[in-house]
């Protein structure tokens, strides 16, 4: 999974610290999502989407192409 976080903070001028705060975890728990060791859960994910009024979609992307059945 790719994710656009670290992108959409940055377009925010947010600090991971400032980031963490709105989003009700630790500066830690940025830290390893921005570096993709570690997937949000999703009612983290959509409120991360919340806050940069963006789609979850935009803020996080499958990489496998393969059809989903």
């Amino acid at each position: 999974m790719v994710n656009n976080v670290h992108k959409y903070r940055k377009e925010a001028k947010m600090t991971q610290e400032e980031f963490a705060s709105k989003c009700g975890v630790t500066r830690q728990t940025i830290i390893s999502i921005e570096q993709g060791k570690y997937i949000a859960s999703l009612p983290l994910a959509l409120k991360m989407a919340q806050i940069f009024s963006v789609r979850v979609e935009d803020l996080f992307v499958l990489e496998d192409k393969e059809e989903v059945k």
